[in-house]
């Protein structure tokens, strides 16, 4: 490369590597720096030549270098105090990727260079590590957006309409056998993309997709960073979900997918990187600028670590806050994705004082006119300070609901005194949600998810098996709700497997007959397991991937169907909550809670630690406007956890009837009039609409 390259001020924006004129403008942020040097490479990773941005503007160093173009591979070396008592660990001799790298040239090889400090000595992390990290490190290259995205549009889903599924990139195909499996293109394949709408999802959650890291600790155990929960760089697509272009092909992943009108939401990790506490690597944020990146105690040598992975983002600092709100802005708009699932979320909302629903992080979020207007989903807790926050986050969020997980798993295992939490759960847990102005969508039901037994394993697991994670069973919870019938993991008993088959009819019925928001692992609806491992976090083989082999056809029917009914009635997916409160058009109460002999519930009842059963019939709430008036005259659910029952059905009004729809004891029974007083069969569920007679 020539040595010649014409080197001017350039801008201090946008940050990042940006094709601009001649060349590449380069800008990057450092508040504590004395010194940034731009060091370009070729394709083979050798370093070619070293520039000194010329510029220092509010704290971003800037430059232009015209005859640059795109695919130009760059790194950055910070000058600057190694003080770590002081919070400051530059170290020129390290290799640092731009925060705001587009692509990059894959990911860094484990070796003691990547360490900032001096690995062999006493307080190592004291001391200047000399060696020349370049080698060893992932590199920038120079994005320029030219992908023809034609017509896309967002499929906008409301979240009343809204069936999340939640699957890994790699994992939803890497034991199919399609072409590309394992990849981006794979993902929005139109075997996958039949899948989705045969089930009836909407809206595809994807496991971590920013670049991210493979821990140290891992690689040297033969194993790899699975779900990605470790970023790397929050501007660059993962390159191991690529064939050979992850920008471009992950653009073509989400313009196929809104194609069939299905949306893309990314799960999201601003909490934290992946360069650990001081004895973790030096990669980018750390060596750039520790200091304003990372939430630093008063013994400034450390970190806080409200995240449980070795360090905390500062957020707090205004071009942090700017990176995180640069990055989502930056998928959003270009990459056209509909929405974030937020890692650990409270971590995004903590001061000083604690955590704070009007922080600056919601604050800025809420006012942005493009970001406001997404599906924004938190993950309402971390393991700092007053960090689980089910119900506290502002509107538009919506919150991952662990109690309706674990409360709706007890109640059908059989554990007591659960009837008046399950009733709560159904009824989209107002105590926690109904509170300034907050839809009844707000909360994100789910039974389970990437962190935690399969629905599958939930009923054949008492215990999680996670040898093979290489940790002696340690890791991964231990209180999992679950319930192996009788028989730990496989069997050939068919009394076992029909009662596990019968569970799982149960707990996917009641997830969609609830109100709030449902969200399936992906997997789940075709009987997949991990063989009892309930954090396969570290494993990127079989164990972690879907095995479509042993596809359970029958239950996917089932879920489809159930899917689907919930989308046919809508109110069983309002944005208002129900109350029991009289409804202006008729008098009646929105919802009835009712024991089997049809009379309402008491007190008694709901104390009594023995009731296995909850009826209740639902109707649009109280307050609806006339034009949201849903065509459905009530829906009467029974979830039944005991023995058999006779249930005695409302009246029915004249003109009208009751039609059994769903029966969890009869999956493929087909929609019939109901008798007065319902047969509802041991562990079961049943449900019925009320309809005019013209109704079929």
């Amino acid at each position: 490369m020539k040595s010649d390259l014409a080197v001017t001020a350039g801008l201090p924006h946008p940050l990042g590597a940006t094709v601009m004129g001649d060349g590449v403008n380069f800008a990057v942020f450092s508040q504590n720096a004395t010194k940034m040097t731009l060091c370009l490479f070729d394709e083979a990773g050798h370093e070619t030549l070293n520039i000194d941005l010329p510029e220092n503007t509010g704290h971003i160093w800037h430059g232009h270098v015209a005859g640059l173009k795109p695919g130009q591979h760059y790194g950055y070396r910070a000058r600057g105090p190694f003080r770590p008592d002081e919070g400051h660990r530059f170290n020129p001799h390290k290799l640092l990727l731009d925060p705001y790298a587009r692509a990059i040239s894959g990911h860094p090889t484990w070796d003691d260079a990547l360490m900032g400090y001096d690995t062999r000595a006493m307080h190592s992390d004291l001391t200047l590590n000399k060696i020349d990290s370049g080698p060893f490190n992932a590199r920038g290259i120079v994005v320029e957006d030219k992908f023809d995205w034609g017509d896309d549009r967002r499929p906008n889903v409301p979240m009343s309409k809204t069936i999340f599924y939640e699957g890994h990139v790699k994992g939803l195909t890497a034991e199919l056998d399609i072409p590309n499996a394992g990849t981006y293109l794979a993902a929005a394949s139109d075997e996958m993309i039949a899948h989705y709408q045969s089930l009836g999802i909407t809206s595809l959650e994807l496991l971590p997709v920013h670049a991210f890291l493979d821990d140290k600790h891992l690689v040297d155990r033969g194993l790899r960073n699975y779900w990605g929960y470790m970023t790397l760089g929050f501007f660059a697509p993962e390159p191991r979900y690529a064939i050979a272009d992850p920008v471009r092909e992950f653009k073509e992943m989400v313009k196929r997918l809104h194609a069939a009108g299905i949306e893309v939401i990314l799960d999201v990790v601003y909490n934290h990187t992946c360069e650990g506490n001081e004895r973790g690597p030096t990669l980018s944020f750390k060596g750039l600028d520790n200091a304003s990146y990372y939430r630093l105690p008063e013994t400034k040598r450390r970190y806080i670590n409200d995240t449980g992975t070795g360090n905390t983002l500062d957020l707090s600092h205004p071009m942090v806050l700017r990176m995180v709100l640069d990055s989502l802005r930056y998928w959003a708009t270009e990459m056209h994705v509909d929405g974030f699932r937020f890692d650990l979320c409270s971590t995004l909302g903590r001061l000083d004082t604690g955590f704070d629903r009007d922080a600056p992080f919601f604050q800025a979020i809420r006012q942005d006119p493009i970001l406001s207007g997404l599906k924004l989903i938190a993950e309402p807790w971390d393991i700092g300070p007053g960090g689980y926050q089910l119900g506290a986050y502002p509107a538009p969020f919506g919150e991952w609901n662990d109690k309706y997980r674990d409360q709706v798993r007890s109640f059908w295992r059989g554990t007591p005194d659960m009837t008046r939490k399950l009733a709560t759960r159904i009824a989209g847990s107002a105590l926690r949600f109904d509170h300034d102005k907050r839809p009844a969508t707000s909360s994100v039901n789910f039974l389970t998810a990437h962190d935690g037994f399969t629905l599958t394993d939930l009923v054949s697991y008492n215990d999680k098996h996670n040898e093979a994670n290489g940790e002696q069973n340690r890791d991964g919870h231990s209180n999992n709700h679950s319930d192996n019938m009788g028989v730990e993991g496989p069997t050939d008993d068919p009394s076992i497997r029909a009662a596990r088959a019968l569970r799982r009819r149960n707990l996917m019925a009641t997830l969609m007959l609830s109100q709030g928001t449902p969200l399936v692992l992906a997997g789940d609806d075709i009987g997949n397991s991990q063989g009892g491992n309930n954090n396969a976090y570290c494993q990127d083989n079989p164990i972690g991937w879907i095995n479509w082999s042993t596809e359970d056809g029958d239950f996917k029917r089932f879920c489809a169907k159930l899917i689907h009914f919930r989308k046919a009635h809508p109110i069983l997916s309002q944005t208002r909550f129900l109350h029991a409160r009289s409804r202006l058009i008729d008098g009646v109460p929105d919802i009835y809670w009712r024991r089997a002999d049809g009379a309402e519930m008491t007190e008694d009842d709901w104390s009594n630690p023995d009731q296995t059963h909850l009826t209740v019939e639902m109707r649009t709430a109280s307050g609806t406007p006339e034009y949201a008036a849903n065509r459905d005259k009530a829906v009467f659910c029974v979830f039944n956890q005991g023995d058999a029952l006779d249930v005695s059905l409302p009246p029915a009004p004249d003109g009208q009837h009751w039609v059994r729809h769903i029966d969890t004891a009869d999956p493929d029974a087909t929609a019939a009039k109901a008798s007065a007083v319902l047969d509802v069969k041991p562990a079961s569920v049943v449900v019925c609409v009320l309809q005019s007679a013209a109704i079929d």
